[in-house]
């Protein structure tokens, strides 16, 4: 399962909410050239690393994907993603469009989910809030987030998050709605509810 969407639209945020309510869920971090902001965690929030470690990841094909994003490099480590999924376990990534369409074409059948802001002025307000855009930064931030969201029809889910809580809640769903998927139960125990059926009648 992927989070995407503009920076600043609250993925971050709303993660907490669905890994508390799905305890099988695993979030996987992204790894990143950027410097860490106040109260980022290494390998929590995301593993940093210097430019050369980076290239190095790129270079032995540790990553599923990668892209240079605002001028620092950001990718998705192969390892805890296969580890995560070869236990059966939910995974949860957080990536920006160009990460998550590079998903899309690895994953067709992972659950991409587009994060939509309030509106352009809040998204501002947020980004402002983090004290860590210079004016130039945010007006490329800004630019980028308008032609995301113009390519949010390349999601299969979109969800508004104007209020914090009910945006959880629709995540919630979502994820509820996917997991009851006939193509992703288990075969067995449906060939076993028809075994069973089959010998009362009898």
């Amino acid at each position: 399962m992927v989070l995407s969407g503009p920076s600043g639209a609250g993925k971050g945020t709303l993660r907490p909410y669905l890994t508390k309510a799905f305890p099988d869920l695993t979030f996987c971090a992204s790894a990143t050239t950027r410097p860490p902001r106040a109260g980022e965690v290494h390998g929590r929030h995301y593993y940093f690393m210097s430019v050369e470690e980076f290239q190095q990841h790129i270079e032995k094909g540790e990553l599923l994907e990668w892209a240079n994003v605002y001028g620092h490099f950001y990718g998705t480590p192969r390892r805890p993603v296969m580890d995560a999924l070869a236990k059966g376990r939910v995974v949860l990534l957080e990536k920006d469009m160009q990460g998550a369409l590079s998903l899309q074409k690895t994953f067709p059948e992972g659950v991409f989910i587009f994060i939509l802001p309030p509106s352009l002025d809040e998204l501002k307000r947020r980004l402002m809030g983090r004290g860590t855009e210079t004016p130039e930064a945010l007006q490329r931030r800004l630019a980028t987030a308008v032609s995301e969201i113009r390519s949010a029809g390349r999601y299969g889910y979109a969800v508004l998050n104007d209020d914090l809580k009910e945006a959880a809640r629709r995540l919630v769903a979502i994820i509820t709605a996917e997991r009851c998927r006939v193509s992703r139960q288990n075969a067995a125990w449906l060939d076993a509810l028809v075994g069973k059926g089959e010998s009362k009648e009898a």
